[in-house]
Protein backbone atom coordinates (compact mmCIF):
# COMPACT_ATOMS: atom_id res chain seq x y z
CA UNK A 1 0.00 0.00 0.00
CA UNK A 2 1.48 3.40 -0.73
CA UNK A 3 2.72 5.46 2.23
CA UNK A 4 0.05 8.29 1.81
CA UNK A 5 -3.05 7.41 -0.56
CA UNK A 6 -3.43 11.29 -1.52
CA UNK A 7 -0.13 10.79 -3.45
CA UNK A 8 -0.89 7.82 -5.47
CA UNK A 9 -5.06 8.68 -6.34
CA UNK A 10 -7.02 11.15 -8.05
CA UNK A 11 -7.98 14.00 -5.52
CA UNK A 12 -9.63 17.73 -5.12
CA UNK A 13 -9.93 20.38 -3.08
CA UNK A 14 -13.26 20.40 -2.95
CA UNK A 15 -16.19 19.37 -0.44
CA UNK A 16 -20.35 19.59 -1.11
CA UNK A 17 -22.52 20.17 1.74
CA UNK A 18 -26.05 18.73 1.69
CA UNK A 19 -27.31 22.32 1.06
CA UNK A 20 -25.74 22.54 -2.65
CA UNK A 21 -23.15 24.75 -1.12
CA UNK A 22 -19.79 24.33 -2.32
CA UNK A 23 -16.45 25.64 -0.63
CA UNK A 24 -12.97 24.91 -0.58
CA UNK A 25 -11.97 22.24 2.16
CA UNK A 26 -9.75 19.15 2.01
CA UNK A 27 -11.90 16.27 0.08
CA UNK A 28 -11.64 13.40 -1.89
CA UNK A 29 -11.88 12.29 -5.29
CA UNK A 30 -10.63 9.15 -5.90
CA UNK A 31 -10.44 7.38 -9.91
CA UNK A 32 -11.08 3.94 -9.39
CA UNK A 33 -11.01 2.20 -12.72
CA UNK A 34 -11.24 5.47 -14.76
CA UNK A 35 -14.53 6.67 -13.17
CA UNK A 36 -14.25 9.53 -10.73
CA UNK A 37 -15.24 9.03 -7.29
CA UNK A 38 -15.83 12.23 -5.16
CA UNK A 39 -17.08 11.66 -1.12
CA UNK A 40 -19.54 14.39 -0.19
CA UNK A 41 -21.75 15.21 2.45
CA UNK A 42 -25.56 14.89 2.00
CA UNK A 43 -24.80 12.25 -0.98
CA UNK A 44 -28.21 10.61 -0.33
CA UNK A 45 -30.34 13.73 0.53
CA UNK A 46 -32.15 13.38 -3.05
CA UNK A 47 -31.26 9.67 -3.98
CA UNK A 48 -32.11 7.95 -0.45
CA UNK A 49 -33.54 10.62 1.67
CA UNK A 50 -34.31 7.53 4.08
CA UNK A 51 -30.85 6.11 4.21
CA UNK A 52 -29.08 7.62 7.44
CA UNK A 53 -32.73 6.96 9.52
CA UNK A 54 -33.05 3.44 8.34
CA UNK A 55 -29.01 3.26 9.65
CA UNK A 56 -29.33 4.88 12.39
CA UNK A 57 -32.58 2.68 13.69
CA UNK A 58 -30.94 -0.31 12.93
CA UNK A 59 -27.64 0.54 14.92
CA UNK A 60 -29.74 1.84 18.07
CA UNK A 61 -32.19 -1.11 17.80
CA UNK A 62 -29.08 -3.53 18.14
CA UNK A 63 -26.85 -1.87 20.67
CA UNK A 64 -30.27 -1.14 22.85
CA UNK A 65 -30.23 -5.45 22.83
CA UNK A 66 -26.38 -5.78 23.00
CA UNK A 67 -24.29 -2.73 23.95
CA UNK A 68 -21.13 -4.35 23.10
CA UNK A 69 -22.50 -4.16 19.20
CA UNK A 70 -21.64 -0.91 19.14
CA UNK A 71 -17.91 -1.26 19.57
CA UNK A 72 -18.50 -4.47 16.62
CA UNK A 73 -20.13 -1.75 14.36
CA UNK A 74 -16.76 0.49 14.74
CA UNK A 75 -14.10 -2.11 14.12
CA UNK A 76 -15.99 -3.60 10.87
CA UNK A 77 -15.06 0.05 9.95
CA UNK A 78 -11.74 -0.26 11.25
CA UNK A 79 -10.57 -3.31 9.98
CA UNK A 80 -12.19 -2.45 6.31
CA UNK A 81 -10.17 0.71 5.71
CA UNK A 82 -7.36 -0.37 6.98
CA UNK A 83 -6.97 -3.10 3.89
CA UNK A 84 -7.29 -1.31 0.30
CA UNK A 85 -9.16 1.31 1.89
CA UNK A 86 -12.65 1.95 3.14
CA UNK A 87 -14.54 -0.53 0.42
CA UNK A 88 -16.37 -2.86 2.49
CA UNK A 89 -14.13 -5.82 0.92
CA UNK A 90 -14.20 -7.40 4.95
CA UNK A 91 -18.06 -8.09 4.33
CA UNK A 92 -16.72 -10.30 1.96
CA UNK A 93 -17.83 -13.84 2.02
CA UNK A 94 -15.76 -17.28 1.11
CA UNK A 95 -16.63 -19.24 -1.91
CA UNK A 96 -15.08 -22.27 -3.63
CA UNK A 97 -13.03 -20.08 -5.77
CA UNK A 98 -12.61 -16.75 -3.56
CA UNK A 99 -11.18 -16.49 -0.03
CA UNK A 100 -12.16 -13.37 1.79
CA UNK A 101 -10.99 -11.54 4.71
CA UNK A 102 -13.09 -13.53 7.29
CA UNK A 103 -10.83 -15.57 8.20
CA UNK A 104 -7.40 -13.36 8.71
CA UNK A 105 -5.85 -13.55 11.83
CA UNK A 106 -7.32 -10.41 13.13
CA UNK A 107 -10.20 -11.07 12.47
CA UNK A 108 -11.40 -14.56 12.52
CA UNK A 109 -13.87 -15.60 15.64
CA UNK A 110 -13.17 -11.28 16.67
CA UNK A 111 -15.16 -9.65 14.03
CA UNK A 112 -19.04 -9.72 14.40
CA UNK A 113 -21.76 -7.40 13.16
CA UNK A 114 -22.04 -9.36 9.91
CA UNK A 115 -25.84 -9.95 9.83
CA UNK A 116 -26.47 -6.18 11.42
CA UNK A 117 -25.02 -5.08 8.62
CA UNK A 118 -27.02 -7.29 6.41
CA UNK A 119 -30.36 -6.29 7.64
CA UNK A 120 -29.72 -2.55 7.19
CA UNK A 121 -28.86 -3.27 3.13
CA UNK A 122 -32.12 -5.38 3.14
CA UNK A 123 -33.90 -2.48 4.42
CA UNK A 124 -31.78 0.00 2.20
CA UNK A 125 -32.42 -2.02 -0.87
CA UNK A 126 -35.66 -1.81 -0.57
CA UNK A 127 -36.52 1.75 -0.13
CA UNK A 128 -33.25 2.98 -3.24
CA UNK A 129 -32.42 -0.26 -4.47
CA UNK A 130 -28.84 -0.29 -5.54
CA UNK A 131 -28.19 3.43 -4.37
CA UNK A 132 -26.46 2.60 -0.79
CA UNK A 133 -22.79 0.94 -0.53
CA UNK A 134 -22.08 -1.26 1.80
CA UNK A 135 -18.98 0.29 2.60
CA UNK A 136 -20.87 3.93 3.18
CA UNK A 137 -23.00 1.97 5.90
CA UNK A 138 -20.09 0.73 7.66
CA UNK A 139 -18.91 4.37 7.68
CA UNK A 140 -22.60 5.59 8.94
CA UNK A 141 -23.00 2.55 10.96
CA UNK A 142 -19.79 3.40 12.72
CA UNK A 143 -20.64 7.22 13.18
CA UNK A 144 -24.10 6.15 15.08
CA UNK A 145 -22.49 3.40 17.41
CA UNK A 146 -20.14 6.09 18.85
CA UNK A 147 -23.03 8.41 18.86
CA UNK A 148 -25.47 5.78 20.54
CA UNK A 149 -22.70 5.59 23.07
CA UNK A 150 -22.23 8.88 24.04
CA UNK A 151 -19.67 10.14 21.77
CA UNK A 152 -20.75 12.96 19.77
CA UNK A 153 -21.56 12.94 15.73
CA UNK A 154 -20.30 13.76 12.87
CA UNK A 155 -21.56 14.32 9.69
CA UNK A 156 -20.06 11.48 7.19
CA UNK A 157 -18.71 11.88 4.03
CA UNK A 158 -20.48 9.11 1.49
CA UNK A 159 -19.76 8.14 -2.24
CA UNK A 160 -17.40 5.35 -1.69
CA UNK A 161 -17.97 2.45 -3.61
CA UNK A 162 -17.63 -1.45 -3.19
CA UNK A 163 -15.02 -3.48 -4.07
CA UNK A 164 -15.30 -6.95 -5.76
CA UNK A 165 -12.20 -8.61 -4.46
CA UNK A 166 -10.57 -8.58 -0.83
CA UNK A 167 -7.03 -9.17 0.29
CA UNK A 168 -6.82 -11.75 2.75
CA UNK A 169 -2.72 -11.21 2.95
CA UNK A 170 -3.15 -7.35 3.70
CA UNK A 171 -5.92 -8.13 6.44
CA UNK A 172 -3.64 -9.97 7.97
CA UNK A 173 -0.33 -7.68 7.72
CA UNK A 174 -1.85 -4.19 7.43
CA UNK A 175 -4.16 -4.22 11.27
CA UNK A 176 -1.93 -3.61 14.13
CA UNK A 177 -1.89 -6.42 16.50
CA UNK A 178 -2.83 -6.06 20.37
CA UNK A 179 1.12 -6.47 20.60
CA UNK A 180 2.58 -4.32 19.02
CA UNK A 181 4.62 -0.97 20.31
CA UNK A 182 4.79 2.07 19.52
CA UNK A 183 7.26 1.98 16.44
CA UNK A 184 5.34 -0.31 14.87
CA UNK A 185 2.31 1.61 15.46
CA UNK A 186 3.20 4.65 13.94
CA UNK A 187 4.63 2.68 10.90
CA UNK A 188 1.47 1.02 10.33
CA UNK A 189 -0.79 4.14 10.73
CA UNK A 190 1.60 6.54 8.27
CA UNK A 191 1.58 3.44 5.95
CA UNK A 192 -2.11 4.44 5.39
CA UNK A 193 -1.22 8.51 5.70
CA UNK A 194 -2.50 8.38 9.41
CA UNK A 195 -0.77 11.01 11.68
CA UNK A 196 1.03 9.40 15.25
CA UNK A 197 -1.32 11.77 16.84
CA UNK A 198 -4.46 9.69 14.06
CA UNK A 199 -3.07 6.76 15.60
CA UNK A 200 -3.43 7.85 19.54
CA UNK A 201 -6.86 9.16 18.79
CA UNK A 202 -8.61 6.22 16.89
CA UNK A 203 -6.76 4.25 19.49
CA UNK A 204 -9.56 5.80 21.98
CA UNK A 205 -12.51 3.87 20.28
CA UNK A 206 -11.24 0.96 22.50
CA UNK A 207 -13.38 3.18 25.35
CA UNK A 208 -15.92 0.73 24.51
CA UNK A 209 -15.69 -2.76 24.09
CA UNK A 210 -14.33 -6.42 24.62
CA UNK A 211 -11.03 -8.26 24.26
CA UNK A 212 -10.45 -12.19 24.43
CA UNK A 213 -7.62 -12.85 26.99
CA UNK A 214 -5.77 -14.41 24.36
CA UNK A 215 -5.26 -10.77 22.83
CA UNK A 216 -3.72 -9.74 25.92
CA UNK A 217 -1.42 -12.83 27.55
CA UNK A 218 1.24 -11.15 27.30
CA UNK A 219 0.45 -8.56 29.85
CA UNK A 220 -0.75 -11.33 32.20
CA UNK A 221 2.54 -13.18 31.43
CA UNK A 222 5.06 -9.97 32.18
CA UNK A 223 6.53 -10.54 28.51
CA UNK A 224 8.47 -7.15 28.57
CA UNK A 225 9.09 -7.46 24.70
CA UNK A 226 6.44 -5.16 24.10
CA UNK A 227 8.01 -2.07 26.08
CA UNK A 228 6.13 -2.33 29.13
CA UNK A 229 8.29 -2.67 32.73
CA UNK A 230 7.10 -3.80 35.81
CA UNK A 231 7.02 -0.17 37.37
CA UNK A 232 4.91 0.66 34.82
CA UNK A 233 2.15 -2.32 35.53
CA UNK A 234 -0.69 -1.70 37.75
CA UNK A 235 -0.30 -5.37 39.75
CA UNK A 236 -4.03 -5.21 41.05
CA UNK A 237 -5.61 -4.87 37.52
CA UNK A 238 -3.20 -7.42 36.21
CA UNK A 239 -3.95 -9.44 39.02
CA UNK A 240 -8.10 -9.49 38.33
CA UNK A 241 -7.36 -10.01 34.48
CA UNK A 242 -5.27 -13.18 35.70
CA UNK A 243 -8.13 -14.36 37.85
CA UNK A 244 -10.61 -13.70 34.98
CA UNK A 245 -8.65 -15.48 31.96
CA UNK A 246 -7.43 -18.44 34.57
CA UNK A 247 -10.49 -20.31 33.33
CA UNK A 248 -10.37 -20.43 29.77
CA UNK A 249 -8.39 -18.07 27.91
CA UNK A 250 -9.74 -18.24 24.52
CA UNK A 251 -13.06 -17.58 25.42
CA UNK A 252 -13.48 -15.30 28.13
CA UNK A 253 -14.11 -11.68 27.60
CA UNK A 254 -12.55 -8.66 29.40
CA UNK A 255 -13.62 -4.82 29.11
CA UNK A 256 -11.48 -2.74 27.10
CA UNK A 257 -11.85 -0.22 29.57
CA UNK A 258 -13.19 -1.46 33.05
CA UNK A 259 -14.84 1.75 34.49
CA UNK A 260 -16.51 3.04 31.99
CA UNK A 261 -17.04 -0.45 29.21
CA UNK A 262 -20.31 0.78 27.39
CA UNK A 263 -19.73 4.47 27.29
CA UNK A 264 -18.11 6.82 24.54
CA UNK A 265 -15.70 8.96 26.58
CA UNK A 266 -12.10 9.82 27.54
CA UNK A 267 -11.57 7.24 30.56
CA UNK A 268 -9.80 4.88 28.33
CA UNK A 269 -6.69 7.57 27.88
CA UNK A 270 -7.26 7.46 32.47
CA UNK A 271 -6.61 4.10 32.47
CA UNK A 272 -3.20 4.30 30.60
CA UNK A 273 -2.14 6.96 32.70
CA UNK A 274 -2.81 4.39 35.48
CA UNK A 275 -1.20 0.93 34.08
CA UNK A 276 -4.50 -0.01 33.30
CA UNK A 277 -4.52 -0.50 29.49
CA UNK A 278 -6.15 -3.54 28.91
CA UNK A 279 -3.89 -4.33 25.43
CA UNK A 280 -0.17 -4.07 25.17
CA UNK A 281 -0.77 -2.00 22.25
CA UNK A 282 -2.93 0.24 24.42
CA UNK A 283 -0.63 0.75 27.46
CA UNK A 284 2.54 1.63 25.46
CA UNK A 285 1.31 4.37 24.20
CA UNK A 286 1.53 6.25 27.80
CA UNK A 287 4.92 4.18 28.49
CA UNK A 288 6.61 3.65 25.19
CA UNK A 289 7.35 7.19 23.89
CA UNK A 290 6.98 10.69 25.18
CA UNK A 291 5.24 11.96 22.15
CA UNK A 292 2.52 9.84 22.25
CA UNK A 293 1.81 10.05 26.34
CA UNK A 294 1.66 14.02 25.84
CA UNK A 295 -1.33 13.10 23.61
CA UNK A 296 -2.68 10.72 25.98
CA UNK A 297 -2.09 13.26 29.06
CA UNK A 298 -3.64 15.99 26.33
CA UNK A 299 -6.98 13.65 26.16
CA UNK A 300 -6.95 12.97 29.97
CA UNK A 301 -6.78 16.72 30.56
CA UNK A 302 -9.24 17.77 27.87
CA UNK A 303 -12.12 15.23 27.09
CA UNK A 304 -13.72 17.97 24.78
CA UNK A 305 -10.18 17.86 22.58
CA UNK A 306 -10.43 14.11 22.04
CA UNK A 307 -13.82 14.06 20.84
CA UNK A 308 -12.84 16.83 18.54
CA UNK A 309 -10.08 14.74 17.03
CA UNK A 310 -11.51 11.99 16.83
CA UNK A 311 -14.02 12.94 14.57
CA UNK A 312 -11.23 14.46 12.87
CA UNK A 313 -9.32 11.41 12.82
CA UNK A 314 -12.55 9.32 11.41
CA UNK A 315 -13.07 11.39 8.46
CA UNK A 316 -9.16 11.17 7.85
CA UNK A 317 -9.73 6.86 8.05
CA UNK A 318 -12.78 7.25 6.39
CA UNK A 319 -11.82 8.67 2.92
CA UNK A 320 -8.86 5.87 2.75
CA UNK A 321 -9.42 5.13 -0.96
CA UNK A 322 -8.66 1.61 -2.90
CA UNK A 323 -5.82 1.44 -5.54
CA UNK A 324 -6.19 3.73 -8.44
CA UNK A 325 -7.29 0.90 -11.37
CA UNK A 326 -9.64 -0.73 -8.90
CA UNK A 327 -13.39 -2.36 -10.11
CA UNK A 328 -16.19 -1.52 -7.64
CA UNK A 329 -19.71 -1.26 -7.55
CA UNK A 330 -22.86 -0.78 -5.29
CA UNK A 331 -23.00 -4.66 -4.22
CA UNK A 332 -26.82 -5.47 -3.75
CA UNK A 333 -25.73 -8.00 -1.12
CA UNK A 334 -22.69 -7.16 0.98
CA UNK A 335 -21.48 -10.96 1.35
CA UNK A 336 -21.20 -11.36 -2.00
CA UNK A 337 -20.14 -9.32 -5.62
CA UNK A 338 -22.79 -8.71 -8.11
CA UNK A 339 -23.46 -11.06 -11.11
CA UNK A 340 -21.27 -8.91 -13.42
CA UNK A 341 -18.60 -10.27 -16.04
CA UNK A 342 -15.80 -7.59 -15.25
Amino acid sequence: MASFYLASFCTMVLIKFASGNVVPNKSEETCIDGVTIVLSFGLYQNSCPEAEAIVFSWVESVVSQDRRMAASLLRLHFHDCFVNGCDASVLLDDTPNFTGEKTAAPNLNSLRGFEVIDSIKADLEYACPQTVSCADILAIAARDSVVLSGGMGWEVQMGRKDSITASKTAASNNIPGPNSNVANLISTFQNLGLSRQDMVTLSGAHTIGKARCATFSSRLNNNNNVGISNSEMNLEFLQSLQQLCSANSNATLANLDDMTPSTFDNQYYVNLLSGKGLLASDQVLATGDDNTREIVQNYVDDPSAFFEEFKNSMLKMGSLAPPTGTNSEIRVNCRVVNQVNY
